[in-house]
């Protein structure tokens, strides 16, 4: 975002289990949104906005939830991510629309975790699509450092920036404590904050953005931290260059996973392009586990955190490794199998169980037959979008990757799983990149 920004949102979010440092580590889900709107230009601040989200599914009335009337409605509690994500958006835009000196919107938080480890992977978990603002935001951390680079951007808190900036704040009293519903428990003090403690965050960062805007440092807010919003799929050399510090295993994925399936499990880190390679044993078969390289070291320790998270049903294991293991999965040599995966934005799927004497001819008339649910969807690329498995003595060993133009044609084809070629039947997989050098 090279564009003046006009207006930061200030964001500080809790959930139902850890904060701090191990927040999103514990796959717990989001309970609290507090924000305050900074209009830029005019160095002001907007009043301080917080929605509280019931469970899903949770029995418990609004009382016990500590319901908090606010006569400006700065404070409600709605029931699922989705009715948050609607009043958060519709807040802004209300409040924006009656500033009316410029549109330009990006949010800004404590660190990473509030947009990559709580927002983006829950988001993803249920299916909902996420306001385009949380696809890049401001680290209010790298921020500060880029005056203070003296400082730590992993201990850093934002009483230091406050103190080190000369900020002080004077809470405003919109917010009240919640009802507790068995005085007799015990907190637990990872446990998410209080109300009063994160509005007094948010307020204490809006301020800490106003001391940096103002002189002798004359902040400039560019360049955010992006999402990535779509994995890339593509080739690796067995000759690149890889950090050790950049790559994990995870193990334990449903034998039918992709690479957008990895992607999506570890949506809100940005995995380098190419970077999501399946592995398989000996005969070629999907194992459970997979190597994804990452764009930095950074987004590697936060993918870290995400061991034992469900994907499904099943929780997956994450674990450190090498950059030479993830090139003994993901590089290739074949000159046959770069040409294939030449063309860009292509969907990979994997034939298995073919006749030996299968032919092309036949592969295409196997995807273009059929109607209704089943019906006929082009091989892009005609005879030059297959690619037959063989034995190194040129044996066929009865499988062939296709490729297909569009999702949408993928899945079409994916239909047709366990139809019957010849005399034997089918199966058909989501594949990738990776999955065909090593086949």
């Amino acid at each position: 975002m090279t564009a003046q920004v006009d207006y930061l949102v200030v964001l500080f979010t809790t959930t139902s289990g850890a904060c701090g440092d191990l927040l999103g580590s514990d796959e717990t889900e989001l309970e609290q949104l507090v924000w305050q709107l900074v209009d830029l230009k005019n160095k002001k601040l907007g009043k301080v906005n917080e929605v509280l989200i019931r469970p899903e599914h949770s029995d418990l009335t609004e009382d016990c939830l500590g319901e908090r009337e606010d006569s400006e409605e700065s404070v409600s509690t709605v029931t699922g991510l989705e009715h948050a994500l609607n009043q958060f958006h519709l807040r802004l835009t209300n409040e924006v629309n009656s500033l009316g000196a410029g549109t330009s919107v990006c949010v800004c938080t404590d660190g990473q975790l509030h947009i990559r480890q709580v927002l983006h992977p829950e988001a993803a978990g249920k299916n909902l699509a996420l306001p385009e603002c949380f696809n890049s935001f401001f680290d209010l951390k790298k921020e500060f450092r880029k005056h203070f680079p003296s400082a730590d951007t992993k201990s850093l808190e934002v009483q230091y920036m406050a103190e080190s900036l000369s900020v002080t704040v004077e809470p405003v009293a919109i917010l009240e404590p919640p009802a507790v519903l068995d005085p007799t428990a015990v907190l637990d003090p990872t446990a998410m904050l209080s109300p009063v403690t994160s509005a007094l965050q948010v307020q204490t960062m809006a301020n800490i953005v106003l001391a940096l805007l103002l002189e002798p440092l004359c902040h400039t807010f560019s360049n955010p931290e992006r999402v990535t919003e779509k994995f890339e799929s593509g080739t690796c050399s067995k000759m690149e260059r890889v950090c050790d510090n950049t790559v994990i295993r995870a193990r334990g994925l449903p034998w039918q996973s992709s690479d957008q399936d990895i992607a999506r499990f570890f949506r809100g880190l940005n995995i380098a392009k190419g970077g999501a390679a399946l592995c398989l044993n000996a005969q070629g078969r999907r194992n459970g586990e997979a190597m994804v390289r990452f764009i930095s070291e950074e987004h590697r320790d936060m993918a870290l955190q995400r061991h034992k998270h469900h994907m499904g049903n099943r929780y997956i294991e994450v674990y450190k490794t090498t950059g030479e293991d993830f090139l003994k999965i993901a590089g290739g040599t074949s000159s046959e199998v770069a040409l294939f995966l030449s063309r860009e934005d292509q969907v990979i799927v994997r034939m298995r169980g073919l006749p030996f004497t299968a032919t092309p001819d036949q592969v295409l008339a196997f995807f273009s037959q059929g109607e209704g649910p089943k019906e006929a969807c082009p091989v892009s690329g005609d005879k030059d979008g297959i690619l037959f498995v063989r034995f190194p003595d040129g044996r066929p060993t009865g499988d062939a990757f296709v490729l297909f133009a569009s999702e949408e044609h993928a899945q079409c084809a994916l239909r047709k799983h366990k139809d019957i070629l010849g005399k034997r039947y089918i199966e058909l997989f989501k594949s990738t990149a990776a999955e065909v050098q090593q086949v």
